[in-house]
């Protein structure tokens, strides 16, 4: 069984094998797959688990702001996997305090930069994460995509989407996002309220 601590401490140790996020995900792959089955649905479980924590309005526009509005529902989903990646202290302290975002380095080097001139790897996303219990269970057990009815079938169906449960607003509103952001704002300027221009639109598309 992979519980809370043992989940942290797996993310947390492939960081240390690698800073490169293809191999972190095959460390944790490899590492997964040298156990039962059940570990690869406890490990998606436990991945679920932290995203529900992340999965606030508040959190989705801190995230917002940094990607310039290129923050849709699969951005945010991808950003709180990121967000995970960084480890659990970074990952609390950010829960509780979004703007708390501005001391984390990753995101502080994309400050100052278009979205157009950040890199595949900077992006404050990580995709591939959800991946990698599904990839471990299919080792394991020669069963594609098994995970997420194994995981129904222990009475857990795994999340796909964002779905926030805290109170709604406007995650395009410039003086808003000013005041729930006030470290973040400075580090990603926001377009001047008068101008009339929604966050969402202020950057161009990512490539």
């Amino acid at each position: 069984m992979i519980g809370t601590e043992e989940f942290w401490a797996l993310i947390e140790a492939s960081a240390a094998a690698t800073a490169a996020p293809d191999e972190r995900l095959a460390w944790l792959t490899d590492r997964l797959a040298e156990r039962p089955a059940d570990d690869a649905v406890d490990f998606a479980w436990r991945l679920d688990e932290a995203r529900t924590r992340a999965d606030t309005w508040r959190l989705w526009g801190a995230a917002s702001l940094i990607c310039a509005g290129l923050c849709s529902d699969d951005g945010f989903h991808y950003f709180q996997a990121w967000l995970v990646g960084l480890g659990r202290a970074t990952f609390e302290r950010v829960v509780d305090d979004p703007d708390a975002l501005a001391d984390v380095p990753e995101v502080r080097r994309l400050a100052g930069r278009s979205v157009d001139a950040w890199d595949d790897d900077e992006w404050p996303d990580w995709e591939a994460l959800d991946y990698v219990a599904d990839r471990a269970y299919e080792r394991i057990t020669g069963t594609v995509d098994g995970v997420d009815d194994a995981a129904a079938a222990r009475g857990r169906e795994l999340g796909v989407s964002p779905d926030p449960t805290d109170a709604e607003w406007d995650l395009d509103d410039p003086a808003e996002l000013r005041r729930r952001y006030p470290r973040l704002a400075t580090m990603f300027p926001l377009p001047a309220e008068e101008d009339g221009i929604g966050v969402g639109v202020w950057e161009t598309a990512r490539p």
